[in-house]
């Protein structure tokens, strides 16, 4: 079904209610993926391991501002027919959209570093392969995952929706056979910063579950009329309203599976790691390695196999979030190989000076923290505007939530400096 065809569908006001609703799932699974790249591999499993559940109140907070962030993405798309990055260019003073314009190339490189090194590692850890073929191998299927998108908007959400089910089978097996402690987690969400040091934990998993990219992408695939087919329907807000009751059903699904799949991966740190003596998880392989020691040779392949799942979805979803940076702000659109090889440059300086790819992934994560806010800022202003919105515009509570999610990354993010310049 192509785009056009999609949007018929759902257009139509003589389909059952029920198909409407099927038609217009789909999005918010592509935006999901971002939430469970490597980089929450790497800061959920290290986090898990250094504190227990002690940061399981991060994982729950950071999840809950992303699903504010991405409804309102969702919904900007569906409004306007526009991305973000497209009406920033519209709306904002041309410095202003430069600004974005290249702090998001830089977000977008770092989010291609942790999604390519994933990805390496998986094919390091399953065949033995070297870091810069398995980035290679990554780039290359990230571009042909990206390429369904060209051809049928719903191919490529299947897609990455499938391999987000890789994802939550393999972490499913191996909670399993290492099931955490429901009290120890409930206990976690009470909010504790054990010390200084945990500071950069909470906000790498923070960067790790909020990404940028993903409030670009997820605008992106809500707009271009893909669920409105013209005519009256266009400016009909009950026809509008019933869509956006589905995007929140397609919202809820898929955003609670991320969240699910982030506690998982700092509950399973807690359980195999913290107090385990001489088993540590300063890297993916240490957790590849103590999943096998304590809990077995199939939790081991299972989470190399997620991580791989993980690896090659969100790197192709960090493509399709690169052109619409550049189509959006710019107007200027880079062929896949060429920008594939531009921002697989990093992974491979990284791979090629023996960095440690867990400690990248990392510091790559804190820095995508760091520009979350230029991605929800301009969104809150944007969507809390009657003139680009029109009747599903904001509420005046939905901006003041939405604007002290913002101020509170500003925040863990001014800390963290801080504690690193003293």
């Amino acid at each position: 079904m192509t785009t056009a065809e999609l949007a018929t569908v759902v257009g139509s006001p003589r389909r059952p209610s029920y198909r409407t609703g099927l038609a217009a799932l789909g999005p918010a699974f592509v935006a999901a993926v971002a939430y469970v790249d490597p980089g929450n591999f790497a800061t959920n499993f290290s986090g898990g391991a250094a504190y227990g559940y002690r940061l399981a109140w991060v994982v729950a907070a950071a999840s809950m501002i992303g699903v504010l962030i991405q409804w309102l993405s969702a919904k900007l798309g569906l409004a306007t027919g526009r991305s973000l990055p497209e009406l920033c260019r519209e709306r904002f003073p041309r410095p202003v959209t430069l600004g974005l314009w290249l702090q998001a190339e830089a977000v977008a490189m770092a989010t291609d570093l942790a999604e390519v090194l994933g990805g390496a590692v998986a094919l390091r850890l399953l065949f033995g392969l070297p870091l810069p073929v398995g980035a290679g191998v990554t780039a290359m299927v990230a571009v042909a995952v990206t390429m369904a998108h060209t051809r049928r908007a719903r191919r490529f959400e299947a897609v990455v929706a499938a391999l987000l089910l890789v994802v939550l089978t393999g972490f499913a097996y191996i909670v399993i056979a290492a099931p955490p402690d429901p009290a120890g987690l409930a206990a976690g969400m009470v909010p504790d910063l054990p010390e200084p040091r945990s500071v950069v934990f909470a906000v790498g998993i923070l960067g790790a579950t909020v990404m940028p990219h993903a409030i670009f992408a997820h605008s992106a695939l809500t707009g271009g009329g893909r669920y409105l087919a013209g005519g009256a329907r266009d400016t009909d807000p009950a026809h509008r309203r019933r869509l956006l009751r589905w995007l929140r059903i397609d919202l809820a699904v898929a955003m609670g599976v991320a969240c699910l799949l982030n506690v998982c991966m700092l509950a399973l740190g807690a359980v195999v790691f913290a107090g385990g003596g001489a088993r540590t998880a300063a890297s993916l392989e240490d957790v590849h390695g103590g999943l096998d020691t304590a809990v077995g040779a199939g939790a081991a392949v299972a989470f190399a196999l997620a991580l791989l799942a993980s690896g090659f979805a969100s790197s192709g979803v960090g493509t399709y979030a690169g052109q619409v940076i550049m189509d959006g702000f710019l107007r200027r659109r880079v062929p896949l190989a060429l920008r594939r090889v531009a921002t697989l440059a990093p992974a491979l300086v990284v791979t090629a000076l023996g960095v440690e790819p867990t400690l990248a992934l990392v510091v790559s994560q804190v820095v995508l923290s760091f520009g979350i806010p230029f991605a929800v800022v301009p969104l809150i202003l944007l969507t809390s505007r009657r003139a680009v919105m029109g009747h599903l515009v904001n509420r005046r509570l939905t901006t003041v939530v939405g604007a002290a999610s913002a101020a509170l990354v500003g925040t863990l993010n001014a800390y963290l400096l801080a504690t690193l310049i003293a």
